[in-house]
């Protein structure tokens, strides 16, 4: 996949005094995976969570790839299982292990099928030149206001219960992960992975500055110093992936 893809990242600490989130790669010839991570709990729970996890999904990629293209979804439930006992026998003995929490945003790439999992509120967006394809939902009761109409795609991010979420990945229990299976990437096709302290500040005509054929790693630091700096002092760690179907 490494001449299919264009590929950009950035990271950013916010106004929070570490940054929990994680972000991790592998692009080879025949596969690519992406992977953002956002972290929860104190006692550096949150940052050792995230950082585990990616580290497992990315260390375990070479076992589970080869049956990808046969049964992804019991494959990617297979690796997700692998990566969280990864999680598991790093953190040891640690007693802070079970409060021990994180998101996951997942994006495998092939040249078959794309395939978008997640667990929590870090999400995927699926972009064209001039329209959001698809986004994948949110595991949080603000999900679940904005899927009865309640509130609109901009409120949630700026509603109070923004934070209270229904789903994540930890090592004392099996995770529920979405998964969805999508084309294989065309040229000009954009993902976007990131954590919710870049998507919640965000506006929906925004997105699409990210998925313009000129678009790239410039458009993308400045929505990230966007979402920072419309949280007015109060960012989260804000961490972003963009992918694009290379165009020749």
């Amino acid at each position: 996949m490494k001449d299919a893809l264009v590929f950009h990242q950035l990271t950013t600490v916010g106004d929070r005094d570490i940054n929990q989130d994680c972000m991790a790669n592998r692009i080879e010839q025949d596969y690519a995976v992406f992977v953002v991570a956002d972290g929860l709990g104190g006692h550096q729970c949150g940052e050792k969570a995230s950082e585990y996890l990616c580290r497992g999904l990315i260390s375990q990629a070479p076992r589970f790839q080869p049956t990808m293209a046969s049964a992804p979804a019991t494959a990617l439930k297979a690796w997700i299982d692998a990566a969280v006992g990864t999680m598991r026998s790093w953190f040891g003995d640690d007693p802070n292990a079970a409060d021990a929490h994180t998101t996951c945003a997942m994006l495998y790439l092939d040249r078959q099928q794309t395939i978008a999992a997640h667990c929590g509120d870090s999400r995927i967006y699926y972009l064209a030149a001039n329209q959001m394809l698809w986004r994948s939902k949110d595991h949080s009761k603000i999900q679940a206001l904005r899927d009865a109409g309640c509130i609109s795609e901009w409120e949630m991010g700026v509603h109070p219960g923004q934070t209270y979420l229904t789903r994540t990945v930890n090592v004392m229990r099996t995770p529920a992960i979405d998964c969805k299976r999508l084309p294989a990437i065309r040229p000009g096709d954009t993902f976007v992975l990131c954590s919710d302290g870049f998507w919640e500040s965000i506006k929906d005509d925004e997105w699409l500055m990210l998925s313009q054929p000129d678009s790239g790693k410039p458009e993308l630091a400045k929505l990230a110093r966007m979402a920072v700096l419309r949280a007015q002092g109060k960012s989260d760690n804000c961490t972003v992936q963009w992918v694009r179907g290379a165009v020749s």
